[in-house]
């Protein structure tokens, strides 16, 4: 990807170099809400520099927090901690407007219209209906038998992709679905290497793609259960990835996931974001395989 010479890169922190865990865009692209070890839920304002390059702390928890989502038809901020809480923000108060207790640490969450996914520690499942007040729709153990490390919830809200450190997507149902059912399916598997699956993105045409710390990327179609493109391993693990709104870039990230311990970590390791632009024919569904021959 090109810059010009005049396009600025702004750093942020948040306090005593605490790592960050998560981010989420505001619905038109301007804020970026940040949360991590620090226990705070921050917003920043793009194309403004906060003083000391610490974003503004509009709501904190009573341990790390791992995920922040934007709710666009509440315009809340939603957070979820090791301290096995959800809270909502409204930026423009100081305390949470709702919170909610977890069966246990909250491990991933996501947000698709009116629709919220929580998965937990312990396997837990949880989803939500967060148009106006939220409030819980069902609760489940995961379809998947190891912890789950992702998900993400269907751009049409019928159901949720969870994903687990055995390599393994978990493709659930929420409610019935003409000639759909739910599944799992194995990926991010070398020869007798299991690698966890890091991120799960949906693109607009409701394929997905899944990163891995294999550092392979996959685009998947669900609904006819097939791969749509495997990507070369770039041998270095992938931890979080993101399709654009539009669809036409995808955007993915390699760094330490730290799922080997701090005795394999690299002094020096380089984190680098990589822009693939998406090609319509390589993420758009292309209809069941049929066997045999004519």
């Amino acid at each position: 990807m090109c810059m010009s010479r005049d396009t600025y890169l702004h750093t942020v922190n948040h306090e005593a170099q605490a790592p960050v865990l998560c981010s989420a865009f505001s619905a038109d692209g301007n804020t970026v809400f940040t949360a991590g070890a620090d226990k705070a839920v921050r917003m920043w304002q793009l194309g403004q520099q906060p003083p000391n390059g610490i974003p503004q702390q509009i709501g904190a928890h009573d341990a790390a927090v791992r995920n922040v989502a934007f709710i666009p038809s509440t315009n809340m901020i939603v957070s979820g901690g090791w301290d096995k809480k959800l809270k909502f923000w409204d930026a423009r108060q100081p305390n949470p407007a709702l919170q909610i207790d977890l069966p246990e640490r909250c491990y991933a969450l996501d947000v698709r219209g009116n629709l919220m996914v929580v998965a937990t520690a312990g396997r837990h499942i949880i989803s939500y209906n967060v148009q106006g007040q939220p409030t819980e729709h069902s609760r489940k153990e995961s379809p998947l038998k190891f912890q789950s490390r992702c998900i993400a919830a269907f751009p049409d809200m019928t159901g949720f992709a969870v994903g687990s450190i055995e390599g393994r997507v978990g493709i659930h149902y929420l409610q019935k679905v003409a000639g759909k059912d739910s599944f799992a399916f194995k990926c991010h598997r070398q020869d007798t290497n299991v690698f966890s699956v890091n991120q799960i993105a949906f693109h607009p045409f409701g394929t997905f793609a899944t990163v891995g710390g294999d550092g392979v990327v996959n685009f998947w179609d669900k609904d006819n259960k097939q791969r749509l493109k495997g990507f070369p391993s770039i041998n270095r693990t992938i931890p979080c990835a993101s399709f654009n709104a539009q669809g036409n870039m995808f955007a993915y990230a390699s760094s330490y996931d730290w799922s080997k311990g701090s005795s394999f970590y690299a002094q020096g390791q380089p984190n680098e974001i990589f822009l693939h632009y998406v090609s319509e024919d390589e993420i758009k569904p292309k209809g069941k395989k049929t066997g045999g021959r004519r």
